[in-house]
């Protein structure tokens, strides 16, 4: 946890785009409306999806001491678009049993509530079966320090949790992730896209938690928080808060 506070404070504090896609392609303006940045003095550090007017779902290791701000309806961060909407984060709620590594999941509570317009809606936390996924993030598109202009986005192929935990070896891989790879080598998300959503058949059917020392390598499958694992402790989140 402390390691991870202090890479995000490092992508935060040296002005870098801390989402990186690797090997995707650029997603057609909008086409992603429930996408949300989470920034700091400016600079995007992860991502999340809009599943409330004021809610916000993200992963747990994004959480940090400093003020947060989140920005919505965004294709390009550098640009100022009228269609982006600006909060700031009022209350982190992670989920109460993550411990580091498993239950990376939270939730974000605005000062407001978001507009929905084309531009900016609302996704659907995923039940039932998966297919057809994708994820998407601001950043990094080659794993070099080649910063995206505008919204990536890439294809994910599912792994079944036993391919997953054979490739991760000693590392533990509970029924509560989902495991994926891009269709070819180098291809998928670095640990900077943390909380952005595993999108399928458009719904949030998981959260970007982890992935190994090089980018989009299919021998340590980018790792997500199951959604569908946490469904009641999300409705429970958003009817109390």
């Amino acid at each position: 946890m402390a390691i991870t506070v202090v890479l995000l404070l490092l992508f935060v504090l040296n002005g870098a785009d801390g989402s990186l896609i690797v090997g995707g392609q650029t997603a057609a303006p909008h086409s992603r409306p429930y996408m949300a940045s989470l920034q700091v003095r400016g600079n995007h550090f992860c991502g999340g999806a809009l599943v409330k007017e004021d809610f916000v779902l993200t992963a747990a290791h994004c959480q940090l001491s400093l003020p947060v701000t989140v920005v919505l309806g965004a294709d390009s961060l550098t640009s100022d678009e009228s269609t982006k909407q600006e909060f700031s984060v009022v209350r982190s709620i992670p989920h109460p049993n993550y411990d580091g590594h498993e239950n990376d999941i939270m939730l974000l509570k605005l000062n407001g509530s978001a507009e929905l317009t084309e531009a900016v809606q609302l996704i659907t936390p995923k039940r039932g079966r998966l297919s057809q996924c994708d994820t998407a993030g601001w950043g990094d598109i080659g794993d070099n320090n080649t910063l995206a202009n505008r919204l990536q986005e890439v294809n994910v192929t599912l792994l079944t949790l036993q391919k997953c935990r054979r490739r991760w070896g000693t590392v533990p891989i509970f029924r509560s992730m989902v495991c994926g790879i891009g269709s070819r080598v180098l291809q998928g998300f670095c640990s900077g896209d943390s909380g952005g959503p595993l999108v399928c058949d458009g719904d949030a059917a998981g959260v970007v938690s982890f992935s190994g020392r090089r980018c989009g390598d299919p021998a340590t499958p980018d790792v997500y928080t199951r959604v569908s694992s946490f469904r009641a402790w999300i409705r429970t989140v958003l009817a109390n808060n």
